[in-house]
């Protein structure tokens, strides 16, 4: 699986951004999608997940009903809709692939800075 991210940039709290990953390769219904993020000078956290087959989705609190990740099964894509955003979700974002039943994520596409201005 390859994946490529898309749409980082620099916006004003309270303003939206939407995020693309693009995934090629096969079976890609046999894994989950995760976005990620890592804030300067932290951990690298999660974000949400959606699997491809169910489009089950799971979020993390701090982005809960702020952000919404979604699939789009013919374009190949996984997005991440981030509203009401806060200067806190200044990262770099990375989205990446597990096999579904595993905890490991073994693809990651390259990170897409996000900035948030107070």
């Amino acid at each position: 699986v390859q994946l490529q991210a898309s749409g980082g940039g620099l916006v004003q709290a309270g303003g939206s951004l939407r995020l693309s990953c693009a995934a090629s390769g096969r079976r890609l219904d046999s894994y989950v999608m995760g976005w990620f993020r890592q804030a300067p000078g932290k951990e690298r956290e999660f974000v949400a997940t959606i699997s491809w087959r169910a489009g089950s989705t799971n979020y993390a609190g701090s982005v809960k009903g702020r952000f919404t990740i979604a699939r789009d099964n013919v374009k190949k894509e996984v997005s991440l809709q981030m509203n009401s955003l806060k200067p806190e979700d200044t990262a770099v974002y990375y989205c990446a692939s597990r096999i579904a039943g595993s905890t490991e994520y073994d693809y990651w596409g390259q990170g897409t800075l996000v900035t948030v201005s107070s």
